[in-house]
């Protein structure tokens, strides 16, 4: 370096460029065994921190990790099973339920159906009672009716004859006559 009016002036020398190129150290040839060297102890110096250091707690962390991630999965096994459990027993009262209702509902219709049943014949019993009154009755109606009809027909009859010969007939001569004609 030189120094002019008090400034320090940096002198380039010339170099040949194929001199130049010899003396970066990396694509120096002189230096390749030392670099070699010192690559090999970084290396080597990485490689043992590494797997000493580095790598057994990458390996803890995806262990505690793949343990945390397992523990989850049994859970969730646990609880889909759970679930499962819970369905089925839901299911299962549900079919009870409705076998329960079904049955309730048929011997609702059964008892119904008895008890319509037996009002039914009870209303029967009744209408046929009622009937057999009514049956006597007309009977006895009818009979009363013929009892009057005959006497009535029998003073008809007398009134007519008696009109028409002016001649009264008998009493057991109407009544016979009258019989007669009824019978028939």
């Amino acid at each position: 370096m030189a120094q002019e009016n008090g400034q320090l002036v940096a002198t380039v020398e010339h170099v040949p460029a194929s001199e130049r190129g010899h003396n970066f150290p990396p694509f120096n040839s002189q230096t390749f065994p030392s670099q070699l060297f010192w690559w090999a102890l970084t290396f080597i110096a990485l490689y043992v921190l590494m797997s000493r250091v580095a790598l057994p707690r990458v390996g803890s962390i995806l262990e505690n990790r793949r343990r945390h991630v397992d523990n989850l999965l049994a859970e969730a096994q646990r609880f889909k099973e759970q679930s499962d459990a819970t369905v089925g027993a839901q299911e299962k009262a549900l079919a009870e339920a409705r076998a329960r209702a079904q049955s309730l509902a048929s011997e609702t219709r059964q008892q119904a159906a008895a008890t319509a049943e037996a009002r039914r014949k009870e209303v029967d019993a009744r209408l046929n009672v009622r009937i057999a009154e009514a049956e006597k009755a007309i009977a006895a109606s009818r009979s009363a009716a013929m009892a009057n009809l005959r006497g009535i027909a029998g003073e008809a009859a007398g009134a007519i004859v008696e009109r028409l010969t002016g001649i009264a007939p008998s009493r057991g001569e109407v009544t016979d006559a009258v019989g007669s004609v009824l019978k028939r």
